[in-house]
């Protein structure tokens, strides 16, 4: 499955989610897609957080922005303190991290084969901030 063949709501829903967590000031926001490699999401959306604090801030945001969408969580997997944090929105997942747990599991390198999805349009350059 192409981009061109995933459902357009999904794609929405990762672009507001991706809205979401820039709006929160999330650094290095990346979103992979992997359906081909993966049987268990197509899409990975992956941020740092600044702190324990800011994640659960992006966690809230991008709660917020999935209920919006009317997008069912199958779950989220968050220890306190572990800075990191998953949300499985099934077609796709949200991945955040603090800047050292980023750095230590690498899920960027881990899934470098798949295609990088170009998110730019989506967000707001610093100077629209």
């Amino acid at each position: 499955m192409t981009n061109s063949e995933v459902p357009n709501d999904t794609l929405l829903t990762i672009e507001h989610t991706v809205q979401a967590l820039d709006e929160k000031q999330a650094i290095d926001i990346s979103v992979l897609d992997i359906h081909q490699m993966s049987s268990i999401t197509d899409y990975l959306v992956i941020a740092t957080g600044n702190s324990q604090p800011h994640l659960k801030a992006l966690k809230a945001a991008v709660e917020k922005s999935l209920k919006e969408d009317k997008v069912k969580q199958i779950g989220t997997d968050v220890s306190n303190d572990s800075g990191w944090v998953v949300i499985d929105a099934f077609d796709f997942m949200i991945h955040l991290f603090t800047l050292e747990m980023r750095s230590n599991y690498r899920l960027d390198q881990l899934w470098r084969d798949g295609e990088v999805v170009d998110i730019d349009a989506w967000i707001k350059s610093p100077v629209e901030k």
